[in-house]
C-alpha cells in the first residue's frame, strides 16, 4: 500500500502546482479572481487532504480523509468544466487538467477499496 500512497500523494502535488500556475495565470491574464479561488481552494485541498492522511489515527480515518479527498477532485472538475464552458479556458487546457484529475480520482477510489476490503478481511 506504501507505494500506491506515495504515487498518489506525489501525483496529488503535482496536480496542486498546476493548480496553482492555473490561479496565477487566471487572475494575471484573464482577471478572473472568484471562480479561479475556488479551483485553487478545491485543486489544492486533495494533497492537503493525502498529507493528512499519513498521519490517520485507524483505517476508519484514512479512509475518510481519502473520501474528502475524492470529493474536492470532483470539486474540481466542476470548476474546470465551468472555466471551459465559460471560455476561461481552452479545450486542450481543460483536457490536460482532467486527465489528472480523473487519474486522481481512479486512485483514491483504488485505495480506499484496497483499505475496506483489508477491514472486512480482519472482522
Amino acid at each position: 500500500m506504501k507505494g500506491k500512497e506515495g504515487i498518489l500523494r506525489s501525483k496529488s502535488l503535482t496536480f496542486a502546482i498546476r493548480v496553482v500556475n492555473m490561479y496565477k495565470y487566471l487572475c494575471n491574464e484573464k482577471r478572473e479572481f472568484v471562480l479561479s479561488k475556488q479551483l485553487l481552494r478545491s485543486g489544492t485541498s486533495v494533497g492537503a487532504m493525502l498529507y493528512e492522511a499519513k498521519h490517520a489515527e485507524s483505517d476508519a480515518d484514512f479512509i475518510h480523509k481519502l473520501s474528502i479527498a475524492q470529493k474536492e477532485i470532483n470539486e474540481t472538475i466542476y470548476w474546470l468544466e465551468l472555466m471551459r464552458k465559460t471560455e476561461l479556458i481552452t479545450e486542450d487546457e481543460f483536457e490536460s487538467m482532467n486527465d489528472d484529475a480523473v487519474e486522481l480520482i481512479k486512485l483514491l477510489t483504488s485505495s480506499i477499496k484496497t483499505v475496506k476490503s483489508k477491514l472486512i478481511a480482519n472482522h
